[in-house]
């Protein structure tokens, strides 16, 4: 074989090892393998049960040993407190060489021994045993319960001392792979991040006209939208160290503790600049001290805490190169020194995504999935208003699991359909048996909000009725989307939005005569709308446009009440007779949409009540066959 076609085999390359995260291993004691210890008395017991066992000795009555002094059968006896051991004389080998018995409370013994001249000397006891039960044993008994309050106080691993140090998670550039391509839904969140970004990478073009970049960015919104995630792709993109803790972890039972560990946090930062500080859930630790405060110490530690964290970020200076990241949704419990300029200068805000912002959402999580090919993820997008970036991270994961079960070889838009329902609408309860009454009743009950939704042409289109029991409570429901996002709602609409709540109760009123507690949600619903109505937006008729709602939150509330703020008990009456008003309006309007369409509700609860579900193309159907019997046909087009 020709060597110069034969390949050169070159020598393969050790495979990399993974990054591993950076932790604090300053502290840490070795651990103790206590099955030592146990072996080492095992073996104790054992040498000592196979010395014993190698000596011929036969244990005797006390009686026989007086015989045998008598006999003269003894050559010498050993006398102990426990034990009198003596040696025989014989010439048989095999016969036992020695004898021992228990020794009785006899004063004539050594005068038999002196009779029969035969030698005896005292014994003492040994105490090697028993100084290692006395001496070693407590001090490996304290050592374990020492060890034990070590990893109890302090945590796995560490000692006492380490107390004072910061919990905090280090990332280093490689562990942190998160990027701004991972983080979708939040375009103006993350330009105003990248800044943060170009500055920890190139500090001096940023200070060369004298600015400085801010100390801390504070992100706020709900729960769901991505401010850890936020927080970690900025990291990934200046590829700087991350340091992440929560921050009920500053705060302890111990007085001081919380202070010390956010110096110590600091100051790791600080060594490993340039760097990002994330601290999470800062309403923890950052909860204004005019709360709960007033007349009382119990807070002592806590307040203790936000003032070191308060001095910290007055101590330090941006141009370090470290940058606080702070993620709440609940910023209106923060303490006003913490938000102040010079510590928070930045606040981004991050909301539930909108329509856009859920397509790319959707497409970021659908890629770790098989997914059709037909799948139009606008579309799915356009049935999850509302939904923040983990309840669509949730959705693609149950779609997924949905298309499992039926072994199916792809995710399907039909088994997105169904993650939507199980989400919004909980579990199917199949077993649920109701009788053919209350099943009557549901479906009537359902028909009348689709029918109310229908006849007054409101924004959130009907996609879907079922009388299958699903979540806690649910004994059927009507599923609608919006074909558009929408942020403003006028009067009518509102009042709209009231009666689909209320077109079930008048759907009962009119086909069954007595109402039922099927009701009890849409009530709850209907009544948070028209209070807000009269207290928030200044639609009541006779209370003119004050606000009686004295809370100022960035967050969207789901429910209105008038706890915060102090009315007399006239305004309260005239709010109440409001809120009674609109809702009475309300439910005229829906028992007026229903009756005019009650051909289409009998002929439509005939078709549920055998199918049980009832889609969107079924309804449209349904309705526009109705209509086309009417004078004026009405057509709603898919």
């Amino acid at each position: 074989m020709d060597s110069k076609n034969t390949p050169e085999k070159r020598p393969e390359k050790p495979p990399e090892k993974a990054p591993e995260k950076v932790s604090d291993t300053k502290n840490q004691i070795p651990k103790f393998n206590y099955n030592y210890i146990a072996l080492s008395f095992l073996v104790i017991f054992a040498v000592n049960w196979y010395l014993t066992s190698l000596s011929h000795i036969k244990t005797i009555p006390y009686s026989e040993f007086l015989q045998m002094v008598d006999n003269g059968r003894l050559s010498t006896v050993t006398i102990s407190d426990d034990k009198i051991t003596a040696d025989l004389k014989t010439e048989n080998k095999a016969a036992p060489s020695q004898v021992m018995t228990i020794p009785a409370k006899d004063d004539t013994l050594t005068q038999r021994l002196y009779s029969k001249n035969i030698p005896f000397s005292a014994e003492l006891k040994d105490t090697t045993f028993g100084f290692i039960l006395s001496w070693v044993l407590p001090i490996i008994f304290f050592y374990f319960i020492w060890s034990m309050l070590q990893k109890r106080i302090a945590g796995a691993g560490a000692s006492l001392l380490s107390l004072t140090k910061s919990k905090a998670k280090v990332f280093v550039e490689t562990d942190v792979k998160t990027t701004f391509g991972d983080v979708a839904g939040v375009n103006e969140a993350k330009e105003e991040l990248t800044e943060i970004v170009n500055y920890l990478q190139d500090p001096k073009h940023y200070m060369r006209l004298g600015g400085r970049a801010p100390k801390g960015v504070l992100l706020v919104g709900p729960p769901g939208t991505g401010k850890t995630l936020l927080a970690r792709a900025v990291a990934g993109e200046a590829k700087v160290p991350f340091f992440s803790i929560n921050g009920s972890e500053f705060v302890e039972m111990f007085v001081g503790l919380g202070a010390a560990r956010v110096r110590d946090l600091f100051e790791q930062a600080r060594k490993q600049a340039p760097s990002i500080l994330f601290i999470d859930e800062i309403d923890a630790v950052g909860k204004s001290r005019a709360v709960g405060l007033v007349g009382t110490n119990g807070n002592d530690e806590k307040e203790q805490t936000l003032n070191q964290l308060l001095a910290e970020m007055d101590g330090f200076d941006a141009s370090t190169g470290v940058i606080i990241l702070a993620a709440t949704n609940r910023p209106e419990i923060l303490d006003p020194a913490l938000l102040r300029a010079g510590r928070f200068d930045r606040q981004v805000l991050l909301g539930n995504p909108d329509h856009q912002g859920r397509v790319q959402i959707l497409k970021v999580h659908v890629r770790k999935i098989t997914l059709e090919a037909q799948t139009d993820l606008e579309r799915i997008a356009s049935m999850t208003t509302g939904f923040s970036g983990a309840d669509l991270a949730n959705l693609v994961n149950e779609a997924a699991l949905v298309a499992t079960r039926k072994n199916k070889d792809s995710v399907t838009e039909k088994d997105f359909s169904e993650a939507i329902e199980r989400i919004v609408a909980g579990l199917e309860k199949k077993g649920k048996v109701m009788s053919p009454v209350e099943t009557k009743r549901v479906a009537f009950h359902e028909l009348g909000h689709a029918t109310v939704a229908l006849g007054l042409d409101v924004a959130d289109k009907v996609q879907k009725i079922s009388i299958i029991p699903r979540g806690m409570g649910a004994l059927g429901y009507t599923l609608q989307r919006p074909l558009e996002d929408r942020y403003l709602l006028d009067e009518d609409e509102m009042l709209n939005k009231i009666s689909v709540l209320l077109g079930g109760r008048a759907s009962e009123t009119l086909f069954f005569k007595r109402v039922s507690t099927g009701a009890a949600d849409d009530l709850a619903k209907a009544s948070d709308i028209a209070r807000a109505m009269v207290t928030q937006y200044g639609m009541g008729q006779t209370l003119g446009l004050e606000s009686f709602d004295s809370r100022r939150s960035l967050m969207p509330q789901s429910s209105y009440d008038l706890s915060l703020k102090q009315v007399s008990e006239g305004t309260a009456r005239e709010i109440d007779i409001e809120v009674k008003s609109i809702l009475e309006k309300a439910f005229r309007t829906a028992i007026q949409t229903i009756r005019k369409n009650r051909q289409f509700v009998e002929e439509s609860a005939i078709k549920l009540l055998a199918t049980e579900t009832l889609d969107e193309a079924e309804i449209i159907s349904l309705w526009n066959i109705h209509h086309a019997k009417s004078e004026f046909p009405l057509e709603i087009m898919l």
